[in-house]
């Protein structure tokens, strides 16, 4: 008889017994298994899932006719119409074909912009409204990008650092935008209406009159986000407002607070800060 010509694995009475090539190939496959998994619960974990009235922080990729449509780290581009957004001039009244010519006036590509969700399309796509002086567009600030499960339902997503001048919008969908403080966004697309060249103008010199404090507090709030979310940390306001003072406390520059030692302290901080919470319940 001759050999057979692949390993076969050959059953004694007590066990069976596999060839050396065939324990490697076992393994090959467990290990492929369990990436895929984790790969796949990591997936989910990253997905924004949305819900009707959700706040949400976008950037304009395109203007359409009377819409404009948003990446919002979604699997699809949302849609904000024309008619779901308030005017410039502040009168509800019927949306023109000149309102739809200034479309690019109010907002343009690249424009980063919060609003809220309104409603789901047929396709699953989301469609947004911006009936609310406290949406609109968003300027002189940093946008950041955070996996949306850190970011959880609150009753209040819109929060002024008074002490700081500093706005902080944590977007459901993992997009935190961290920028001065400004009191009406009506005013500021009120301001868009006029002529391109104005407006560039306008907008470079208000950009130079931001306070170097206030640049310095923008930062130093979006390395804490940063931090945060690399220690995978839900964000709340309490918890980025505790590493922002533990850096100014112990006087570290902006670009310290992204080294491996922080991290750890900022760790340790909020080890403690749960165990208090615990025994307080208790």
């Amino acid at each position: 008889m001759l050999p057979s010509p692949s390993p076969i694995p050959s059953q004694s009475a007590s066990k069976t017994v596999f060839s050396k090539d065939m324990e490697q190939q076992s393994a090959t496959v467990k290990w492929w298994r369990r990436s895929v998994e984790w790969w796949n619960a990591l997936t989910c974990l990253s997905m924004f899932k949305p819900e009707i009235g959700d706040i949400i922080v976008g950037r304009v990729v395109e203007v359409a006719q009377k819409r404009w449509k948003l990446e919002i780290n979604f699997n699809q581009d949302a849609v904000l119409m024309l008619s779901s957004m308030n005017l410039p001039d502040g009168i509800q009244r019927r949306r023109t074909a000149v309102d739809e010519l200034n479309m690019r006036n109010v907002f343009e590509e690249n424009d980063v912009i919060c609003a809220e969700v309104r409603n789901f399309q047929n396709d699953g796509s989301l469609q947004l409204q911006a009936r609310s002086q406290k949406y609109g567009k968003l300027e002189k600030g940093q946008l950041l990008t955070v996996p949306p499960y850190l970011v959880k339902r609150q009753k209040q997503h819109f929060h002024h650092l008074v002490q700081y001048g500093v706005d902080l919008i944590l977007g459901c969908n993992g997009f935190i935008w961290v920028g001065e403080h400004c009191d009406a966004r009506d005013t500021v697309a009120e301001e868009q209406l006029n002529n391109t060249e104005e407006q560039n103008t306008k907008s470079t010199r208000v950009s130079e009159n931001v306070p170097l404090e206030t640049r310095r507090n923008i930062c130093r709030v979006a390395n804490a986000v940063r931090v945060l979310s690399t220690l995978g940390f839900s964000l709340t306001l309490e918890v980025i407002l505790e590493a922002f003072n533990l850096s100014s406390t112990l006087n570290l520059g902006i670009d310290e607070m992204l080294v491996s030692e922080f991290h750890v302290l900022v760790a340790e901080k909020e080890a403690e800060r749960r165990s208090s919470l615990t025994k307080k319940k208790r």
